[in-house]
């Protein structure tokens, strides 16, 4: 009887692993050799109710900077769509979010927030929501989401929405109009002040990644995105957005709904990538080829306690496991995931083999590249349907981006797809309906067997 007693409460270990299990117990039985894919083992606690989850994660179409899409839509209309569509998609009243966060980059900011909190207004939020910006460059949107997961698991609220918004046709990348002398005498606060591209070539130069690399990174990068737009894969993502085009040459207004990215180009290839000059440095390889496009866009990230979604009925699209920004020389800074991404992975209780999926940014090739070949990862798990290079890079909405690839690609992939991570700063996530789901057991050949008799 007490042997029976034993092995149910085995078993209950295996569906139910709420606490962690001590190696030093009585039992030689472990709920460790019941595994759920590669990584059922992630551990659980009793505030498991209290993870912060995703529900919804949406982005506008990308499009190229003053001759796409979005050539003549304010910043205010660009965010609107996406920050109504987390909330008409899930039913929430917005009177329930706690607050709204929007990653941006290039605008003044007190300029933008005014911008966001129009945005706000028009998607229907009250103004008893507030909101706010945050920059933190190319990671921005990430960072917002970031923000908001923080402040969800202090306490602070329950629901808010990370988001990110870059109109690049109209905020240009700028550099300090007068820069401070001391700066000679300090190197690293001189590299702060290199143009993008310069870093890109710093990063092409120092670790040896070659112009044919970076040109087969744009092919592939491009051809992916075209893939998946063919397919549809980026319709469940992608708001549309109703917007005008204006002639330059009569004025006239012409009633437009956008909903496709606009700067893929399916026939890239290494011959007409070859022709093109460096862009930055005369013996330099960074192209207009192999970097990623100017761009608009917009995307936001619904996020709220994994109790609350449960309460409402809301699907978990995502769990937000762990989050790390860590810095890197200004001369190479483009390398940040490289050191970010493992970071994250650890902090999340994780190992790199243990993500089934990354979206790391192409602003560069050269970066791209060097991140790929430092972290050793599989190319067929990264940016799969294409990254920065082809969709473009609106500098404070990429982040946000990301991660609404990556969900909905995760969703997509199922059972055998739980966690993923990537970008510049870095997060981990994993797929919602993941959680100590044993559909998708593999064989474990310990032979640690639940009951001692079976052979």
């Amino acid at each position: 009887m007490e042997k029976a007693i034993e092995r149910q409460r085995v078993l209950l270990e295996h569906l139910h692993p709420i606490r962690s299990f001590s190696h030093h117990e009585s039992s030689s039985l472990t709920p460790s050799i019941c595994l759920a894919g590669d990584t059922a083992a992630y551990p659980r606690t009793a505030a498991f109710g209290d993870d912060v989850v995703i529900v919804a994660a949406y982005r506008t179409a990308i499009c190229k900077s003053k001759r796409g899409g979005f050539k003549d839509t304010l910043s205010d209309d660009l965010l609107a769509p996406v920050l109504k569509a987390v909330i008409e998609k899930t039913n929430l009243n917005p009177n329930e979010v706690g607050d709204i966060v929007v990653g941006t980059v290039l605008a003044p900011g007190s300029i933008r927030a005014m911008e966001c909190r129009m945005a706000a207004f028009y998607a229907g939020f009250p103004d008893t929501v507030p909101i706010r910006t945050v920059n933190r460059q190319c990671s921005s949107g990430l960072q917002a989401v970031a923000d908001v997961a923080a402040s969800i698991k202090a306490g602070f609220y329950d629901i808010g929405i990370g988001a990110g918004l870059e109109l690049m046709t109209v905020d240009n990348i700028g550099r300090i109009q007068q820069a401070n002398p001391k700066v000679d005498a300090f190197a690293q606060a001189r590299d702060c002040l290199l143009p993008m591209g310069i870093t890109s070539e710093n990063v092409a130069r120092r670790f040896g990644v070659t112009r044919l690399e970076q040109d087969q990174a744009a092919v592939i990068s491009h051809q992916r995105a075209a893939a998946a737009t063919a397919s549809g894969k980026f319709k469940d993502e992608i708001i549309p957005v109703f917007t005008k085009i204006v002639d330059p040459q009569t004025g006239n207004e012409k009633p437009v709904v956008i909903s496709v990215d606009d700067g893929i180009r399916p026939n890239t290839n290494l011959t007409g990538l070859a022709k093109l000059k460096p862009a930055f440095k005369n013996d330099g390889t960074t192209t207009a080829g192999n970097a990623s496009q100017v761009s608009d866009g917009a995307a936001a990230v619904l996020l709220m306690k994994r109790n609350i979604a449960v309460q409402k009925g809301l699907p978990i699209v995502g769990v937000f496991r762990s989050f790390v920004a860590v810095g890197v020389d200004p001369a190479v800074m483009g390398i940040g995931p490289a050191v970010a991404i493992p970071a994250a992975v650890k902090s999340a209780g994780l190992e790199l083999n243990n993500i089934d999926l990354f979206e790391i940014n192409e602003a560069f090739a050269s970066q791209f590249v060097y991140c790929l070949k430092t972290l050793n990862l599989d190319l067929e798990k990264v940016n799969v349907n294409g990254g920065a290079m082809a969709l473009g890079h609106p500098l404070g909405a990429t982040g946000a981006r990301c991660v609404a690839t990556l969900l909905h690609e995760m969703k997509r992939r199922g059972k055998d797809c739980r966690f993923g991570s990537g970008m510049g700063a870095a997060a981990v996530f994993e797929r919602g309906d993941a959680v100590d789901d044993l559909c998708n057991a593999r064989v474990n050949n310990n032979n640690n067997f639940l009951s001692k008799d079976a052979k």
